[in-house]
């Protein structure tokens, strides 16, 4: 008979361990070694307990997950990672495979599911919901994104300085209708259709800067 995988559940929610607790210690295939309310605590009961997974919440006061998951990783810990949380966003989801997380599932995950994932995580396999998996394959395919070139740069810094092509022109001293063309080449490159859409995109991605580019 193998041994029981050793669980640690972080989470800031009080109703949410005792429901993961309860749903754990009630199989014989697991052991609920401690619990932990943010990832300063977290760290504190790895280190104590030695579980084989933490199932990690990411958005917790004080110290969140992703930096937990990140000193877990670089400590001496052989535990493995599995965030179980709300958020599917790529704000939140990259940062926590980057961090080191063996796997992401989300909370209305179902308990079969759940249970197959800790357990996958406990063999050092990578465990997605189907939702993230499809997000992390989205990004993987999403084709690089094209630099703007010196040119298309400056007619972009015009634009956004509200000068019309006419007047882009005359300071770059080219035609309009060349200012035009860099234009053109400027949205597809961004993937927006118009000019307030390019400036919008520019400063998102830092290519333009208040006050210069």
């Amino acid at each position: 008979m193998t041994d029981p995988v050793r669980l640690l559940i972080v989470d800031d929610h009080p109703v949410v361990r005792d429901g993961l607790r309860g749903m754990f210690t009630g199989d014989p295939g697991f052991e609920v070694v401690g619990e932990a309310a943010d990832g300063a605590e977290a760290l504190a009961m790895a280190a104590r307990h030695r579980p084989d997974v933490v199932l990690m919440d990411l958005r917790m006061p004080g110290m969140d997950g992703v930096t937990a998951i990140g000193r877990l990783v670089r400590s001496d810990s052989s535990a493995k990672v599995l965030v179980l949380t709300t958020y599917d966003t790529d704000a939140d989801v990259l940062p926590a495979i980057e961090a080191g997380a063996t796997g992401y599932l989300l909370k209305d995950a179902p308990r079969d599911e759940l249970v197959r994932a800790v357990r996958a995580a406990a063999r050092g396999e990578s465990v997605l919901s189907p939702a993230v998996a499809g997000r992390l394959m989205g990004r993987l395919r999403a084709p690089a994104e094209e630099p703007l070139s010196h040119r298309e740069l400056e007619v972009l810094t015009l634009v956004a300085r509200g000068s019309t092509n006419r007047e882009a022109a005359a300071q770059l001293f080219i035609s309009e209708a060349t200012v035009k063309t860099h234009l053109l080449h400027v949205y597809a490159k961004l993937g927006v259709n118009d000019r307030a859409a390019a400036v919008a995109v520019a400063y998102d991605r830092g290519l333009l800067t208040p006050g210069g580019r």
